[in-house]
């Protein structure tokens, strides 16, 4: 699929992987904006093709009592806030179908959590809102399995999907990449790593999901050997505080070094 089809996108012809990041939730607009700036100062730098990413709820939540939003239509208007704001692109995940048509009014890219990438009415409806759809592989499938979820989005019309490997359940309680992935997803559509779920610890005792961070750059730097097209970062300014997923997002002031480093391998990788 050819990025520049995308509203607001930059950089397309930078030959680089282009970029899903931010909060894992939209906590609030003046933490969404706060950090939609900081990461389009870096990527606008780095020449990086960047997508503003936020959940404007969070269904998939180990405890009742976990963070789940602020309000659907508050959060959605401050991702429109920051697209119009900053003149940048916009995803987020929806969990149900009446979400599709509502999230497609506010955002460019249609994301589908993993656990539900295989619910077909799910993915139809994404790909009935003419939005790119972004499909999260299922920590419990195969790569190659990926390509009857594209095949869905193809079947309703659309030719707009990608693939986003989250990585692959490891026992229960962690979780690893097969870099193996990556080019077999490859075929079937643009494919993406996203890095910090990947290295997330789920079903802890406690009910909150735990997570190796310090890992981030050692999953993005394999992904951008392998050749992903994209790559997908939760960041924040303050992870530890963070409502959502803060034990595996990586600090927003690493960003620009983490980055650094990753165009410039990509640059090797593309003379090679």
């Amino acid at each position: 699929m050819d990025l520049s089809l995308i509203p607001n996108i930059k950089h397309t012809n930078s030959n680089n992987f282009f970029l899903l990041a931010g909060p894992c939730a939209i906590e609030g607009e003046e933490m969404a904006l706060r950090i939609a700036e900081k990461v389009i100062t870096i990527t606008h730098k780095l020449e990086i093709p960047y997508i503003f990413k936020g959940s404007f709820k969070k269904a998939n939540r180990s405890r009742i009592d976990s963070f789940t939003g602020i309000g659907d239509e508050k959060a959605l208007k401050i991702l429109r806030k920051v697209s119009e704001t900053f003149h940048v692109p916009t995803v987020t995940d929806i969990h149900e179908v009446s979400d599709a048509v509502k999230a497609a009014e506010y955002v460019d890219v249609l994301q589908i959590p993993a656990f539900l990438v295989r619910q077909t009415d799910l993915v139809v409806a994404a790909a009935k809102t003419g939005k790119v759809v972004n499909l999260k592989k299922g920590q419990f499938m195969s790569p190659t399995a990926m390509k009857h979820a594209v095949q869905k989005v193809k079947d309703a019309g659309s030719n707009k999907a990608w693939i986003t490997d989250r990585g692959t359940m490891f026992g229960y309680q962690d979780m690893i990449v097969d870099f193996r992935g990556i080019p077999e997803m490859r075929e079937f559509a643009p494919t993406i790593l996203d890095v910090t779920h990947s290295l997330q610890q789920p079903n802890q005792t406690a009910g909150v999901t735990g997570g190796r961070p310090e890992m981030i750059e050692t999953i993005a730097r394999a992904g951008v050997v392998n050749n992903v097209d994209g790559l997908f970062i939760e960041t924040h300014f303050d992870p530890t505080n963070a409502k959502s997923d803060g034990a595996n997002m990586l600090h927003l002031d690493n960003l620009e070094n983490l980055l650094t480093n990753l165009v410039a391998i990509r640059k090797t990788i593309n003379n090679l």
